[in-house]
């Protein structure tokens, strides 16, 4: 996910993408534990977007952006 389409998102869409990925990233990590993971790349690209989402929230927040 872009930059771009993260800011285009409402408060309550980044809130629930947020929830989403936090729980995306969780069973991806429960899976690469176990041997299952097949794409070890996914953890990180999941792990910007939690990034990118917190920023544009924090930005927000600030009235930056």
């Amino acid at each position: 996910m872009e930059a771009r389409e993260i800011k285009e998102l409402s408060e309550v869409e980044l809130d629930t993408k947020l929830k989403d990925l936090v729980q995306s990233l969780f069973n991806l990590r429960f899976q690469h534990q176990t041997g299952q993971l097949e794409n070890p790349r996914r953890i990180e690209q999941i792990r910007r977007d939690i990034a990118r989402i917190k920023t544009v929230q924090r930005a927000r927040e600030l009235n930056i952006g």
